[in-house]
């Protein structure tokens, strides 16, 4: 199940997504990013950065609304990071908003975290083994079971407390309830499509739930307070924070050494290591979200700041401490919370060191010395690139410095072998640059004309009206009798550059070859003069003789002459 991936319309071909992406599981294809759901892991992180908002995500909200308008018995399990998220809206008036819009009861999935904490402290009791890893971050558990297979075993065999809370729900109140989750996590709409999530029958984020209170006009902060139908221990409100997971477990029951880690970056090099045998004797509490899931994907869009969330969270736990009259949650019997994890591991075939090689040559990439591994592709290294590009997921072309030396490598050819006088132009008329063929008729040394005015070059006024009036010149004939050429001037501003491109094409030859023509054309009309009075003489002396009219030889002649004189204009 895809959860996730980009919209086609925006994607603009920047690759801050895959550069985010620490599994790379973003294919480019035809200028498009597309997630991979075989490579994903789910984290959000890639939809997050993406700068042209290109996101398509599954929503769950008119599922949730329409349960609630057929009357279900619909339950919304919020989150414990919403303490941190939520941090101007007092829990009981964000309980008040989510009863305006129809939920029938709102308890905190932090009950389900304490009985996952509860399996956790047993599981760790009971056995003997040499590391574990925690299951309660869904793409945690997706990067063990793609990548890191082989510690598939070390996965706590526990469900999320998102699942455990669920299947409470549904056995206290009925199969029949709906039961709707609401966090910060992207993850867990694919979580929810599990089997052993199967309890679990919606997902909203704290964004699309943010969205429906404004759609609704609920004015969370003047409403009238509500309290929560259950709420969890405070110690299993901390699992939101780095670190959380591991403190509810009793210190007496732990026999490994406890680690503590944040982020796809820092998971994959762990699991590396365990994977090698470097470290073992661990139980780590894995999340791939910075700082736990108060650095989930929805933290990019909340202006209070990480640390103020951590804080917050910390204030609601003591809050709770303090308080300390949670229920105790009495688990029905016949639920069952273990969770088994299967092997997805991704089969890449690696690239010959001569495909490697020959793909690098498509990337301009010929000595070692090319081989710039500046990342802008979204790859750490060019060969990393290469990889990719064997495997379908990039293509050669998207090797930005390759592409940028093409470009400027047929820009300076055109410029350099133009047979035309180019000059570029500062917004003040000062030359810039031109191309050989300017200074070759200049008959001036490059330093002699740059930063120098056009207009001291050309006595000509027409680049200062072009200046004045932001109006481009384009084919205007002109004779420069310095340098004594013709040229056809094209002045071209460039608004967002701020500078103007001129273009003389030298038509001087053309010009001459026209004069020589007209000339030709000009003897012609005389000739066909002097014979046409030639041949009126001659006529009239004939018409004389034999008494014969001259007037249609006349009218004749006098259109031959003003045909040839019509064909003279035409030059």
């Amino acid at each position: 199940m895809s959860a996730m991936n980009f919209s086609k319309a925006n994607c603009k071909n920047c690759y801050k997504c895959v550069n985010s992406c620490s599994v790379k599981a973003i294919k480019m294809f035809e200028n498009q990013a597309e997630i991979v759901d075989d490579r994903c892991i789910s984290c959000g992180h890639c939809l997050v950065v993406c700068p042209q908002n290109a996101r398509s995500i599954i929503s769950y909200r008119e599922s949730v609304k329409n349960a609630i308008l057929s009357g279900k018995n619909v339950v919304a399990s919020i989150a414990p990071s919403f303490a941190g998220f939520f941090q101007h809206c007092p829990p009981e008036h964000l309980v008040a908003a989510l009863k305006k819009l129809g939920f029938s009861r709102v308890e905190e999935t932090s009950i389900g975290a304490g009985i996952v904490s509860k399996y956790y402290s047993e599981y760790i009791n009971d056995n003997e083994f040499e590391n574990l890893i925690t299951t309660s971050c869904p793409s945690a558990n997706l990067l063990v079971e793609k990548y890191f297979p082989s510690l598939i075993k070390y996965l706590a065999p526990v469900v999320s407390p998102m699942a455990a809370h669920a299947k409470i729900v549904k056995k206290e109140l009925g199969e029949d309830t709906y039961f709707v989750f609401i966090g910060p996590c992207i993850s867990k709409i694919n979580e929810a499509a599990r089997e052993d999530s199967k309890e679990v029958d919606a997902v909203l984020t704290f964004e699309e739930l943010v969205e429906w209170i404004y759609e609704e006009k609920i004015d969370v902060l003047n409403i009238k307070p509500a309290a929560f139908d259950r709420v969890g221990g405070s110690k299993s409100s901390g699992y939101p924070i780095m670190g959380g997971v591991l403190n509810t477990i009793n210190k007496n029951e732990r026999k490994l050494k406890m680690i503590e880690v944040d982020g796809t970056d820092e998971c994959i090099e762990i699991f590396k290591s365990i994977e090698k045998n470097d470290i073992s004797g661990v139980c780590i509490e894995a999340n791939v979200c910075k700082g736990g899931c108060i650095g989930g994907p929805y933290a990019a869009k909340d202006k209070t700041g990480f640390y103020n969330r951590m804080l917050k969270v910390k204030e609601y736990v003591e809050y709770k401490e303090k308080a300390e009259n949670t229920e105790e949650i009495i688990i029905p019997e016949g639920i069952n919370f273990k969770r088994n994890f299967e092997d997805k591991g991704i089969k890449i075939k690696i690239a010959s060191d001569d495909e490697i090689r020959e793909i690098l040559e498509k990337m301009g990439k010929f000595e070692k010395s090319d081989e710039l591994n500046c990342g802008g592709c979204g790859y750490n290294s060019c060969r990393e690139h290469a990889q990719a590009v064997y495997e379908g997921m990039s293509v050669a072309e998207l090797c930005l410095p390759n592409l940028r030396s093409k470009a400027e490598s047929f820009s300076n050819v055109i410029f350099e072998n133009t047979p035309n006088l180019l000059f570029i132009l500062d917004k003040d008329l000062y030359i810039k640059e031109l191309n050989p063929t300017a200074l070759e008729l200049l008959k001036l040394r490059e330093d002699q004309v740059k930063g120098k005015l056009i207009n001291k070059i050309f006595d000509e006024d027409c680049y200062t009206k072009v200046k004045d009036i932001k109006k481009d010149l384009i084919r205007h004939k002109l004779y420069i009798k310095r340098y004594d050429i013709t040229v056809l001037l094209s002045i071209v501003y460039v608004p967002k550059q701020d500078i103007f491109i001129v273009i003389m094409i030298n038509i001087t030859k053309d010009e001459k070859n026209r004069e020589e023509l007209l000339k030709v054309r000009e003897n012609t009309v005389n000739a066909a003069s002097e014979v046409i009075e030639n041949q009126m003489r001659v006529a009239q002396e004939i018409a004389s003789l034999l008494g014969e009219t001259t007037a249609e030889t006349k009218l004749i002649l006098t259109k031959l002459k003003k045909i040839a004189l019509e064909d003279s204009g035409d030059i």
